[in-house]
């Protein structure tokens, strides 16, 4: 293809747009990955020539257009390029978890009908092996990392080493290309399945249009352009790192960065310093937590400082969201960062970030207070799976902490008569698959894709989420509670990592806590409280007395109703694989409300 980065008002599908770069910035950096501790890169034209090659060994598996093709690995190079690939010859891409177990990894690849699953080690060529007999769809699995493995007495798994291998043939730029011309643009390009907080997986069917609408309106939003840099560490199956890995990483042709992960997350963001940073709300918070931790173990001079320039920088704040700082508010944020912040801001690895987002659930406006104090300017938005991930974002020059902003450029949004947030737009998905009546129930005849969340619009158009609908709490009294922000309220310390809400159909409020390990731990071994197991942490009474004083905090701020009567410290950290956390790390109510059942009924006794 001839066409340039500047010519590509018309271009119709992400890997065009790849094309587009490959052939306008082919010696320019487009990945970069962590390996064994040292940071190797690839250009766009590599970038493209690995796709058009994977693209060729898929073909060569017997993938064609209308194909499924699993993707269940963590976030590294191979993932993207395989999604593209796929994407290229019509095919279209599965992202599964990589903490899913084997019965979920059955579930996703059985209701996918997925064709070829490529894994990425042992481990989850293990979950794939273990349920391969009922899936009599799967043909073929790829292995990213064999580490040694043999595979001569597994038919059809085969290394991806192997798989560029079958695709290293002349032609295969030039056929990649052909068939990325021949794509039609509203045919499905991704399958990504919802959290399922409240029953099995959805698999929400995205069009190539959906993707480049929602790549257009995040460049138009963010003003993210060549020279950008993003870290991929968010689990790519999620839409919210579809969107900064694939989506504005092709479209706007940032330098997508795959660090070690894991333990290592934060060392890769010290490493990277993006300029562009999508955080969920749990990475904010980590932040928040992180800090209080460092100062309570500083010198009485480096405390003292912190605290003095975090005054300065939570009283400035709220002009600097508006725009409208002054001389002097200028000269006293260059000193502070001059002494605290700049430093700071490196060590969290923010010293670059430009556009900061959170997303992907509700924060509380404090985090954000502190994060705009220290001069991190987060903008709060809000998006889903089934609108491609462009809803609302807060403009900069006007941040209103506790909405999600106004609407994205060709974005559509109201609210019904029963509160429901309603939106419309060229990103709204097409439907879940083999689900009509579900499909039916979430987009009208009208196109408006019934969000499931409940909010409030200003005068403005900025938008203010409640609660998801499902999860209004109603009282014994017949008052209407909104968990999520009471939640937020308690997670703002950071002493608390889960906070559950319970009350429906009772007479007051009590909530499930789980406490932060990192936190908690560190404030029990300063005063020599010794301690073995997270559930021995938890049931400490100076634990449980620390709590009770966050739990006192938070209700002074909320109105008698709303308030936490009892609380309980629940003895394990959540975890997926348990069944008590989403793949995306959400609370799943009901689960919970079985699983902790007699510690419930005891706070109501």
């Amino acid at each position: 293809m001839t066409a340039t980065v500047e010519q590509s008002t018309g271009t119709a599908t992400l890997v065009a747009r790849l094309l587009e770069h490959a052939a306008a910035r082919a010696d320019e950096v487009a990945i970069r990955e962590k390996y064994r501790g040292v940071w190797r890169e690839w250009t766009w034209a590599g970038y493209a020539k690995r796709v058009a090659g994977v693209a060729a060994g898929l073909r060569s598996l017997g993938v064609v257009p209308g194909s499924r093709i699993a993707v269940h690995a963590e976030n590294r190079p191979e993932w993207v390029i395989a999604d593209l690939a796929a994407q290229g010859l019509g095919a279209c891409t599965v992202g599964v978890y990589p903490t899913s177990p084997a019965a979920e990894v059955e579930y996703l690849l059985g209701h996918s009908e997925a064709e070829v699953l490529i894994a990425e080690d042992e481990e989850q060529l293990d979950k794939a092996l273990a349920v391969r007999e009922r899936l009599p769809l799967l043909r073929h699995i790829v292995v990213m990392d064999p580490r040694g493995l043999r595979f001569a007495d597994l038919p059809g798994v085969l290394t991806f080493a192997e798989l560029e291998e079958r695709g290293a043939v002349p032609d295969a730029a030039e056929r990649y290309a052909e068939s990325v011309e021949a794509l039609d643009p509203e045919a499905t390009a991704i399958l990504v399945y919802t959290s399922g907080t409240t029953g099995p997986p959805k698999g929400a069917m995205i069009s190539h249009t959906n993707l480049v609408a929602s790549g257009r309106a995040f460049v138009e939003v963010l003003g993210a352009a060549r020279g950008d840099e993003v870290l991929s560490y968010l689990p790519l199956c999620h839409v919210a790192e579809r969107l900064i890995s694939v989506i504005d990483g092709i479209w706007a042709g940032l330098v997508v960065n795959f660090g070690e992960g894991g333990p290592s997350f934060s060392n890769d963001l010290r490493d990277v310093q993006p300029t562009v940073f999508l955080g969920v709300p749990r990475v904010w918070e980590k932040m928040l937590a992180t800090v209080e931790i460092r100062m309570a173990d500083a010198s009485r001079l480096k405390r003292a400082l912190y605290r003095a320039c975090l005054r300065q920088g939570r009283r400035i704040a709220p002009r600097r969201m508006s725009g409208r700082t002054t001389f002097g508010d200028r000269l006293v944020l260059a000193l502070c960062g001059l002494l605290v912040f700049r430093a700071l801001r490196e060590r969290l690895g923010m010293s670059r970030v430009r556009a900061p987002i959170s997303g992907a659930a509700p924060i509380a406006p404090q985090v954000l207070e502190w994060l705009w104090a220290i001069g991190i300017p987060v903008r709060e938005g809000y998006g889903q799976t089934e609108n491609t991930a462009i809803c609302t974002l807060n403009p900069v020059g006007d941040i209103r902490l506790g909405t999600v902003g106004v609407a994205s450029p060709g974005v559509e949004v109201r609210i019904a008569d029963d509160g429901e947030i309603l939106t419309r737009s060229a990103g709204v998905f097409q439907g879940y698959l083999d689900n009509p009546t579900a499909t039916a129930q979430t987009v009208d005849a009208d196109g408006w894709l019934h969000t499931g969340d409940v909010g409030e619009l200003d005068a403005d158009g900025f938008l203010r989420i409640t609660d998801r609908k499902k999860d209004i709490i109603i009282t014994a009294g017949g008052k209407n509670i909104s968990p999520s922000e009471i939640e937020n309220l308690l997670k703002v310390s950071p002493f608390v990592r889960e906070a559950v809400v319970i009350g429906d159909r009772r007479r007051f409020l009590t909530a499930l806590i789980g406490i932060e390990l990192d936190t908690v731990g560190n404030w029990a071994s300063r005063r020599g409280l010794a301690y073995t197991t997270y559930a021995d942490l938890s049931a400490k009474p100076d634990v449980q007395a620390l709590i009770d004083g966050v739990v006192r905090e938070a209700n002074e701020r909320l109105a008698q109703v709303e308030q936490i009567k009892k609380f309980t410290l629940i003895g394990k950290e959540l975890d997926h694989e348990d069944g008590e956390l989403t793949a995306t790390q959400k609370v799943k109510r009901r689960a919970m409300e079985e699983r902790f059942g007699p510690e419930i009924e005891a706070m109501y006794t």
